[in-house]
C-alpha cells in the first residue's frame, strides 16, 4: 500500500505541474522521477567505493563499476538500481558490514551483494538459511550484472524481500553456503551466471525460497553439494547445467508446481557417496507435488560402489522426516544414461506419471 499511495501522490503532483504554466508565467522545475535517471549513469573507478555510489544514486539509476578488485560488501535498498560490472571483482572486506544478509546463512555469515527490502522480519536460524516471515516494503527492479564475486562466508549474492529483481551474467566463486539465494521475494530472475566452488565442494549453488514466480535459467553450477535448491511453489528451472555435485535439483517437501525443464545434470562429485544423508541424485522430488520434470539430460551419476550406495537419476519419494507424500508429479521426455539407476519411485502419494523417458533402469519405467 505505501507504494500505491506514493504513486498516486506522484501522479497528482505531475498533473498540478502540467497545469502550472497555464496559471503562472514561470513554470516550477520538477524533480526527476524513476525513469528520468536511466541515462544519467554513475561511474565507479578502481579504488573508489561501490557502496558510496549506490548511496548517492537515485531510483532507476545505472552504476557502472570499472575493472578492478573491490574489497567491500554491497547493500542495495534503492529500487531500480542497475549495478553493472565491467571487469569488476568483489571480495570480502577486512571488517564485515552489518545488513539484512548478516547471519542469513547461519551465525557469522555475510553476503557479497545484499539486495534487501525494508522492514524485513526473519525467523531464527534453524538450518540452511533464515526464512523471511514478512516484508514491509519490497525493493523493486534491481539488476546486478557483470561481476565476479568470490569468497564470502555466507553468500555471494542474496535477494531478500525483492520484487522483479534480476541477477544475471555474473561469476560467483566460493560462496561458502550459497552462490546465490533469493528468499522472501517475488518474480526474481537468476540467469546465465557461473556458480562454482574452486576447491572443496561447498553447500548450495542456487536456492529459490521465494513467495512466488522465481525463474532460474541458463546457469552453470559446479562443485556444490546441491546445485539447485527449489523451495518456491511454481518455480521455473530451465536450461541450467549442474556438474560435479551430489544433487542436481532438489525440490523440497511441500513444494508444489515446480517446473524442472531442459537442464543438464552430470558427473557427480566422487565424494558424495561417502557423505551421510546426501548421496547422489539427479532430480529429487522428496515430498513434493505436481512437479514437471521434462526434457532433462541426466547422465554419469554413480556412487562407484561406496558404502553400498546407489546413484539415482530421478527419484520420487515421501519426505522421510515428516511423511509428506509425493503426489501428482510428471516425469516425461527425459534422457537418462550411464547412471547407477535411472528412475526410482517409492511413495504413498498418488497420480505420479512416468512416461516417454529414454533410460534403462527399471525397464518398466523406460522406453
Amino acid at each position: 500500500m505505501p507504494e500505491v499511495k506514493g504513486r498516486w501522490v506522484y501522479l497528482l503532483g505531475l498533473a498540478l505541474l502540467l497545469l502550472t504554466p497555464l496559471l503562472h508565467a514561470k513554470a516550477i522545475p520538477t524533480t526527476p522521477g524513476w525513469n528520468d535517471w536511466q541515462d544519467a549513469s554513475l561511474h565507479v573507478a578502481s579504488g573508489q567505493s561501490i557502496q558510496a555510489a549506490i548511496d548517492s544514486a537515485h531510483p532507476g539509476q545505472a552504476i557502472i563499476v570499472e575493472a578492478g578488485t573491490y574489497a567491500e560488501q554491497v547493500t542495495i535498498t534503492t529500487s531500480g538500481i542497475k549495478l553493472i560490472g565491467k571487469g569488476a571483482s568483489i571480495v570480502p572486506p577486512g571488517s564485515p558490514v552489518q545488513n539484512t544478509c548478516s547471519g542469513l546463512a547461519g551465525p557469522g555469515t555475510e553476503a557479497g551483494i545484499c539486495i534487501q527490502g525494508q522492514d524485513i522480519v526473519l525467523a531464527d536460524y534453524v538450518q540452511e538459511h533464515r526464512k523471511v516471515l514478512s516484508v514491509g516494503q519490497a525493493v523493486r527492479g534491481v539488476l546486478v550484472t557483470g561481476f565476479e564475486i568470490s569468497g564470502f562466508s555466507g553468500l555471494d549474492i542474496a535477494v531478500v524481500g525483492g520484487q522483479d529483481c534480476r541477477v544475471a551474467n555474473n561469476i560467483l566463486y566460493d560462496g561458502a553456503q550459497y552462490g546465490c539465494l533469493t528468499v522472501g521475494s517475488e518474480n526474481t530472475v537468476v540467469d546465465t551466471n557461473t556458480v562454482a566452488a574452486t576447491a572443496d565442494m561447498l553447500f548450495i549453488g542456487i536456492c529459490m525460497d521465494d513467495m512466488s514466480n522465481v525463474r532460474t535459467t541458463n546457469n552453470d553450477i559446479s562443485n556444490y553439494a546441491i546445485g539447485l535448491c527449489v523451495q518456491t511453489n511454481g518455480a521455473f528451472v530451465h536450461g541450467n547445467s549442474v556438474t560435479n555435485s551430489c544433487i542436481g535439483a532438489y525440490v523440497d517437501p511441500g513444494v508444489t508446481g515446480a517446473q524442472v525443464i531442459d537442464n543438464h545434470i552430470s558427473n557427480a562429485n566422487p565424494i558424495c557417496a561417502s557423505i551421510p544423508d546426501l548421496g547422489v541424485l539427479g532430480v529429487a522430488m522428496i515430498g513434493a507435488s505436481n512437479t514437471l520434470v521434462k526434457q532433462n539430460t541426466i547422465e554419469g551419476l554413480t556412487a562407484n560402489g561406496v558404502n553400498d550406495a546407489t546413484a539415482v537419476g530421478v527419484i520420487i519419494i515421501d519426505d522421510p522426516g515428516t511423511g509428506t507424500p509425493a503426489s501428482g508429479n510428471l516425469v516425461v521426455g527425459n534422457v537418462l544414461r550411464n547412471n547407477d539407476f535411472d528412475i526410482f519411485v517409492n511413495t504413498t502419494g498418488t497420480n505420479n506419471v512416468i512416461e516417454d523417458n529414454q533410460c534403462s533402469t527399471p525397464a518398466e519405467l523406460c522406453t
